[in-house]
């Protein structure tokens, strides 16, 4: 994770938005919602290219069961799904990340994976300690929204 002190350029700037940081959004789950709401806003402003794990999909859809109906969830996924581009992970990958010892959350890992896959730069997440060992650094969203530079 970078400090605050330093800036991210965001020009060319890739991010993969970890499912915490997306259901703050679609939930609207204080005291996380506005910054969750401003780094889709960038990603819809295509100021910075966001990415979604693939995998996250059908759990933020599982999440929402209680609170959504099927459709109204479809609905919030088809539209997440134009805003960020969702990052798939093939066989080989997953049994890589089955076999991380260094990772004891296998999602987290699987995350760290897609992250890797298209060069991000950051993973926005709110649990940035579970990113100790990826190889893309993982930054707490207020943090990001602080460091970024305006174009």
């Amino acid at each position: 994770m970078r400090k605050n002190s330093q800036s991210i350029e965001m020009k060319n700037l890739i991010v993969l938005i970890d499912t915490n940081v997306i259901l703050d959004d679609l939930i609207d789950r204080e005291p996380f919602a506005e910054n969750a709401h401003r780094i889709l806003e960038l990603c819809a402003e295509t100021k910075v290219l966001g990415c979604i794990a693939g995998h996250s999909l059908p759990a933020i859809f599982y999440i929402l069961r209680k609170s959504h109906s099927a459709a109204g969830r479809k609905a919030m996924l088809r539209d997440l799904c134009e805003i960020l581009e969702p990052i798939g992970i093939n066989k080989p990958e997953i049994l890589a990340a089955l076999n991380r010892e260094d990772f004891d959350d296998l999602e987290d890992c699987l995350q760290a994976v897609c992250a890797k896959t298209v060069s991000a730069d950051y993973i926005i997440t709110r649990n940035t300690d579970d990113f100790a060992n990826s190889p893309i650094p993982a930054i707490l969203p207020e943090d990001f929204l602080t460091a970024i530079k305006p174009e």
